[in-house]
């Protein structure tokens, strides 16, 4: 991509906007937002970026839930790993469990404005 190609790229409607509202509002406002949008770079890469070290910092590489990240690194103590192993694998056990008793609450609720719509039907014809 040449640098033309990324200069148009980022006079999004956006970014537009926002230098026009920057000098409706205040002046020196309006110029942070042009400078920004001419000399910055593309936000969907800063954004994915962000993205990439939040996932980086806090261990999710592809694991099935939320804290299978931890499990990889050691603390350097045998017995509090496989206390934080058995823990953080009771933890995903409880939150499949929950997971189920949602859905279970909600086809419930489900069936029953079914069963309700059906009853008023019937009473109206």
């Amino acid at each position: 991509m040449t640098s033309s190609q990324s200069r148009c790229g980022r006079w999004t409607p956006l970014s537009i906007l926002a230098v026009v509202a920057g000098f409706i509002v205040w002046w020196p406002l309006g110029l942070a937002a042009l400078a920004y949008t001419l000399w910055a770079g593309p936000v969907d890469r800063l954004a994915d970026e962000g993205a990439q070290k939040l996932r980086e910092t806090f261990g999710r590489r592809g694991g099935s839930g939320f804290y299978r990240g931890f499990q990889k690194s050691s603390s350097g103590n045998a017995a509090f790993d496989a206390y934080r192993a058995e823990t953080l694998q009771r933890l995903e056990a409880e939150q499949a469990e929950f997971a189920e008793h949602l859905k279970r609450l909600r086809e419930a609720r489900d069936r029953e404005e079914f069963e309700r719509f059906m009853a008023e039907r019937r009473t109206q014809s």
